[in-house]
């Protein structure tokens, strides 16, 4: 999945997510995880970020999904 240049903070650059990648918010650190899905936006597990409606906000702060950074799990 191929994401616009400047779709996220920090990137500068398209970034190529795998659709199980994790995305973390850069307002409020919360992480979106789409194993887990946003129960609170009634996302279901394993919609990708890329497949998340384009009226879902961050469940923690409310802040827009262009203010979520992809996580680099091999990192660790």
């Amino acid at each position: 999945m191929k994401f616009p240049e400047g779709s996220f903070e920090r990137t500068g650059r398209e970034v190529a997510a795998d659709p199980l990648a994790r995305f973390e918010c850069g307002v409020c650190w919360q992480v979106y995880d789409p194993t887990e899905g946003d129960p609170i936006g009634q996302i279901p597990a394993g919609t990708s970020f890329a497949g998340l409606p384009d009226h879902w906000v961050c469940p923690g702060c409310e802040a827009a999904r262009d203010r979520f950074l992809l996580l680099d799990d091999s990192a660790g």
